[in-house]
């Protein structure tokens, strides 16, 4: 087990949902943050039929856009408090229906570097209640690997 990753800003959190709440596109989807720690973002969209395909599922461009933004900002997490991040690249793997309640997209730093962090995507489609999916039936709708740039000396505004 590895210990957890340490924030190079100490108010990263505050940091991670002040820039999550500019995102044009997040708000657009009814996506919110439900949870950020050191190097892991968690990311919910409730179901909305003008986000489906036309099977009823949710699209996939929904999916991969939260899954994205959950890898960016688990990234954003640990970089410095004047820099900023854009993805460079992210493959997704969609591997069962987006069929649930809601989406939720988990961000997790596997290794952050100066200038490049890769993370690791997963998107679980939820059913049923519970909060963050506690309690909810869970299926893993998608999974992939994206690299983020820091953009250091330019801070998120």
């Amino acid at each position: 087990m590895h210990a957890p990753p340490i924030p190079a800003d100490p108010d990263f959190a505050a940091r991670v949902r002040d820039s999550f709440s500019r995102q044009g596109c997040m708000a657009l989807l009814g996506a919110t943050i439900t949870r950020v720690e050191p190097g892991l973002v968690e990311i919910e969209a409730p179901f909305r039929g003008d986000l489906t395909q036309q099977h009823g599922f949710f699209h996939a461009g929904v999916t991969s856009a939260l899954a994205d933004t959950a890898g960016g900002y688990a990234g954003f997490s640990l970089f410095p408090a004047d820099s900023s991040v854009l993805t460079v690249e992210f493959k997704i793997n969609l591997i069962a229906p987006a069929q649930g309640d809601r989406l939720m997209a988990r961000g997790r730093v596997v290794k952050s570097g100066r200038t490049l962090t890769v993370c690791a995507l997963e998107v679980f489609a939820l059913d049923g209640a519970g909060q963050a999916g506690d309690g909810a039936k869970r299926t893993l709708c998608a999974s992939g690997q994206q690299t983020l740039i820091c953009l250091h000396g330019r801070a998120d505004v």
